[in-house]
């Protein structure tokens, strides 16, 4: 825990995992900038973060390309985050990105926020899934905590959602597979996470529903979204 502490101890070192926090790949050049910091500053920064296991990193050509060791570090951000003071709101710009945050962000490689959520209750609403009710109870709850994988609930897509989310193009996670799920640490709901949830936010993206900021993890409704998001899943946002 102390080695992990030190190396969030360095706001550049952090803003550096936020920026990767969505899952996607940057390079050196890029998180230098997201960080603040000169390149020379952020080279050492990536080192030691790949040097404890946080981020993985691949060369191509005369990049070097820096991402999550995996969603285990997703989670952990998501945790320190949940448990972090809130920082307060100096500006319209902080204001705008908190608000965007909350309304639909990605965590990790699947969706959060309202959005996260809303989707969520929707599949539970119409049978598409099956054995909770996606709120989240501190007081009954045995192993769920905020921002992580939750484990109270078994979740099971059901033969009807199965076909609903196919015929929305959805690809599907193998039968006897169960229905992964997170505690939003926003809403302090349940929100898909695992094959499913990633597989829903690769479509939905590939119908221009929705699009990923190019610095930060909130994710923008398209005009096309909303009204498929309506249309299809009878989500309003």
């Amino acid at each position: 825990m102390a080695t992990i502490g030190a190396l969030l101890a360095d706001p550049g070192r952090c803003r550096v995992l936020l920026a990767l926090d969505d899952g996607r790949a940057l390079p050196a050049s890029r998180l230098a900038e997201e960080a603040g910091v000169a390149a020379s500053t952020a080279s050492g920064h990536l080192g030691k973060l790949v040097d404890a296991g946080l981020l993985t990193v691949q060369t191509q050509g005369r990049h070097r390309y820096y991402r999550l060791a995996g969603p285990q570090v997703g989670r952990l951000i998501e945790s320190v985050i949940q448990l972090a003071p809130p920082q307060p709101i100096r500006s319209l710009r902080a204001h705008t990105r908190a608000n965007a945050l909350r309304q639909a962000r990605t965590c990790y490689d699947h969706l959060a926020g309202r959005l996260g959520v809303a989707l969520m209750r929707a599949l539970i609403d119409r049978g598409a899934l099956t054995g909770g009710d996606g709120t989240f109870d501190p007081d009954l709850a045995v192993d769920d905590r905020y921002s992580s994988y939750g484990h109270d609930v078994d979740y099971r897509l059901s033969e009807d959602g199965r076909a609903f989310l196919g015929e929305v193009g959805v690809a599907m996670p193998p039968a006897r597979t169960g229905v992964r799920y997170c505690i939003d640490w926003t809403e302090q709901r349940h929100h898909l996470s695992g094959a499913l949830g990633r597989n829903l936010q690769r479509r939905l993206a590939e119908l221009d529903w929705i699009r990923r900021a190019p610095s930060h993890r909130a994710v923008t409704v398209t005009e096309a979204g909303r009204t498929g998001l309506a249309y299809t899943f009878g989500v309003h946002l």
